[in-house]
């Protein structure tokens, strides 16, 4: 296996819930309306630090597809698919897209926020 090469991101960015490996930026969500078997999924144009896996026939809800499942770079965990092959023209747009589970994904604003909202509580524990 060859070496891993890792990108950073700039910006809003979506990371490996499992490892903090940055995914994809937020100006790259195409669509936050898409849901997989665990709830909810993003569709993006774009994302780096994941590899590829063997190419499958899945039925979907919108019909039947040829994607690849996409898998973080660092921690090897599946973090969504990409889709190669639309079998429905009408779900033709999705070619070569990605899709982002949710709950595999963590938003650098969701976390910062968090990270806030803690320090806010800690702050008002300390002073009475």
């Amino acid at each position: 296996m060859g070496r891993v090469f890792f990108l950073d991101l700039e910006g809003r960015a979506y990371r490996c819930v499992f490892c903090q490996t940055p995914l994809a930026l937020a100006d790259h969500v195409l669509s936050r309306s898409f849901s997989c078997s665990r709830g909810r999924a993003y569709l993006f144009s774009k994302v780096v630090n994941v590899t590829l896996g063997t190419q499958v026939e899945r039925l979907m809800i919108s019909g039947m597809h040829t994607v690849e499942d996409i898998f973080c770079c660092c921690c090897g965990q599946i973090v969504g698919w990409k889709y190669i092959i639309a079998h429905e023209k009408s779900e033709a747009y999705k070619e070569g897209k990605f899709v982002l589970e949710r709950w595999r994904i963590v938003d650098d604003v969701e976390e910062e926020l968090n990270l806030d909202a803690n320090a806010s509580s800690s702050e008002s524990d300390e002073n009475p």
